[in-house]
């Protein structure tokens, strides 16, 4: 694997060219193995990664415990080199049911000292509201994160699916580093408005679903049973036959990945890392074999006449489906 480095924005960090995102480890796939959770971080950190994602409602804190204990059992320098990502805001009952999001200052404190606890570091490297809380300005979002910032207890301000114009007035607020937002080759939307304002503004992308929560990845089969924990059981792209049509999409970049002589995860992966130096995907790799594949897509160079085959096997809009149930799309500025 070659190793390579991007930047999150003019005011961000330095970090891996690809991002490890945790969330699958803990909630939303289906049953996860702990010691291969945490095997598969320590085999990520030992290739180059630096950028781990989670959430503080992933499993009501049970990612972030998880990564804690893969930071303290990682080697000193491996561990130093780690920069974490966190989302909060989302909120959830016993039952593991959504019931909205909050963005008030005192709030953000109150999610900020707890994820600090549970991942056991004295500072969080990049921390953002998971969606736009619809009754508290993101002003005042993201100066309680500037506050947070000037004590020492946040190094970088994010923001998480939201659109052009909440990008500039949190922008106008304080210094943003990156928008953690879907991209991948059958969710463009970020195309029209929201990635020209992050460029113009030096706002980083780091970029998740970029195998659309493993429909694009090649391994997906329209005979697979998904348990009732499993987000993909309620997608709107993996049902009947949106599905079919999605499949067949992936088996038109099957045939370009074959000429490659690489998998369909990798061209996947490469081709949203040829759409920018501006763009860090986050891989949700939840076993080692399967990170080793997403890591593969470091070496995969895409030339004009394979992107071109790309874009005319998988055009803008080509996917059924939304990527989220109805409910979830309400939530979302993007």
């Amino acid at each position: 694997m070659t190793t390579r480095t991007r930047t999150l924005g003019t005011t961000g960090p330095q970090v891996s060219a690809l991002g490890l995102g945790c969330m699958g480890m803990s909630a939303l796939y289906g049953e996860a193995d702990r010691a291969e959770s945490v095997a598969t971080i320590h085999a990520a950190l030992e290739a180059g990664v630096t950028l781990l994602d989670t959430g503080d409602f992933y499993g009501m804190g049970h990612n972030e415990m998880l990564i804690g204990e893969a930071l303290r059992t990682a080697p000193a320098a491996r561990r130093e080199q780690v920069l974490v990502s966190v989302k909060f805001g989302a909120l959830r009952g016993p039952d593991g049911g959504w019931t909205g999001y909050d963005g008030r200052p005192a709030a953000v404190r109150n999610f900020a000292a707890y994820s600090l606890q549970r991942l056991g570091v004295d500072h969080i490297d990049v921390y953002r509201i998971a969606r736009l809380d619809p009754d508290v300005p993101i002003e005042e979002t993201v100066g309680a994160i500037a506050e947070l910032v000037e004590k020492g207890y946040v190094r970088h301000i994010g923001l998480s699916e939201v659109g052009a114009e909440t990008i500039r007035r949190a922008a106008a607020t304080a210094p943003i580093s990156d928008l953690q937002i879907e991209y991948s080759l059958i969710s463009r939307g970020i195309e029209d408005e929201i990635l020209p304002t992050t460029r113009e503004l030096g706002i980083g992308i780091t970029a998740y679903g970029v195998l659309s929560r493993g429909l694009i990845s090649g391994h997906f089969t329209a005979d697979r049973q998904l348990g009732t924990g499993d987000f993909r059981a309620m997608s709107p792209r993996f049902q009947g036959d949106n599905l079919r049509h999605n499949l067949n999409l992936v088996e038109a970049l099957r045939k370009i990945a074959e000429q490659k002589g690489v998998s369909v995860a990798q061209i996947a992966i490469a081709w949203v890392l040829a759409r920018g130096e501006d763009i860090v995907p986050l891989v949700g790799a939840r076993r080692r074999d399967r990170l080793t594949e997403a890591l593969g897509a470091l070496d995969v160079t895409l030339e004009a006449a394979d992107l071109a085959a790309i874009e005319e096997a998988v055009p803008p809009g080509a996917a059924a489906g939304d990527r989220y149930p109805a409910a979830q799309m309400a939530h979302l500025e993007s």
